[in-house]
C-alpha cells in the first residue's frame, strides 16, 4: 500500500475522481487505484494531480520519493 492524501484534497475541492482525472489528464481508473494506495504514482502523474489539487507532490504523497 502507498500512502497518499488524494481523497482528502479532492474532497476539499468538491470534485469527483472522474473530474480530477479529466483535469489532470490521467485515466480515472488510475486516480481510483492511486487513491486506494494500490499503485505507486509516476512522477508526471504526481505533478499533474498536485497541480489540479493546488498542493505539492510531497503533500499528496508524503512517503513516496522521486
Amino acid at each position: 500500500m502507498f500512502t497518499n492524501r488524494i481523497k482528502e484534497y479532492r474532497e476539499k475541492l468538491g470534485i469527483t475522481q472522474v473530474e480530477l482525472a479529466r483535469r489532470a489528464r490521467v485515466a480515472s481508473s488510475n486516480v481510483s487505484s492511486l487513491e486506494r494506495g494500490q499503485i505507486a504514482p509516476w512522477p508526471k502523474i504526481k505533478r499533474a494531480l498536485a497541480r489540479v489539487l493546488k498542493t505539492t507532490p510531497e503533500e499528496l504523497f508524503p512517503e513516496v520519493n522521486e
